[in-house]
């Protein structure tokens, strides 16, 4: 079941996107050759927790950290560690918070020092696609809307889609329904309605779209070890347009 939330409740949602956005904006300031990813990690459980919240990856089914790091091939739920950032890598930072019972959830991957030309193709056509999938978040569309439009512009970049990971509802639980796959024929699944919120996060393949997940149970990786990027916004339907609760 799809549950629909009051404006009150999006308020609350708000205020936690707004600390995730705030995680984000600190740790992009900290991105540079030589920098652990545990020290990352550090800052952003530091400023959550500051901030009157809660890391709310931070021991969910046991995983071990306030947030997510994932380096070059690592698509997404890469553990933070003593491994230094390398000129030319491209780091994928997922952080979510809950604040008063409610979730908000984002990602977005940055440039690690001088990186390729293709690497930064690739950010850049993921960043598109989440901001091309957005718009779509209105009532009476259809959620496979939403799919389409992230699969299309990926595609059509020559990048992939990964089909075992996939967005999600939000609200009083991190993961909540519908699952939001970024693939997909428009004009499919449930109708979109006022008061949803969506986890909407394209995870774009530079080579094949097959992933594995290493022995740590958690880091899932590209298959053929292309690049992975991955970004995400928590998004409210209301009357107007979509709201985006994840930003300053």
């Amino acid at each position: 079941m799809i549950i629909r939330k009051s404006k009150d409740e999006i308020a609350t949602m708000r205020r936690a996107g707004r600390i995730v956005a705030q995680a984000l904006k600190l740790i992009e300031n900290e991105i540079k050759p030589g920098v652990e990813t545990l020290s990352l990690d550090f800052v952003a459980e530091q400023f959550i927790r500051k901030s009157g919240a809660r890391p709310a990856f931070k021991g969910y089914k046991g995983f071990p950290a306030s947030i997510c790091a994932s380096i070059n091939e690592t698509v997404v739920h890469g553990i933070p560690s003593s491994r230094r950032l390398r000129d030319g890598d491209i780091i994928s930072i997922d952080i979510g918070v809950e604040i008063n019972g409610y979730y908000a959830d984002a990602a977005a991957t940055y440039p690690v020092g001088l990186i390729s030309k293709e690497a930064q193709r690739l950010i850049d056509t993921t960043r598109s696609a989440l901001e091309e999938g957005i718009p779509k978040c209105v009532e009476d569309n259809y959620l496979y809307d939403i799919s389409h439009t992230i699969q299309a512009k990926a595609e059509s970049a020559g990048y992939s889609v990964v089909r075992e990971f996939v967005g999600h509802g939000i609200g009083r639980e991190m993961h909540e329904d519908p699952q939001i796959p970024n693939f997909g024929l428009p004009r499919r699944g449930p109708k979109i309605k006022v008061g949803m919120v969506f986890a909407i996060e394209p995870m774009i393949n530079m080579g094949d779209y097959k992933v594995e997940v290493l022995p740590d149970g958690w880091t899932v990786v590209t298959a053929d070890r292309s690049l992975s990027a991955h970004f995400e916004h928590t998004v409210a339907v209301t009357k107007d347009r979509p709201a985006v609760l994840t930003v300053l």
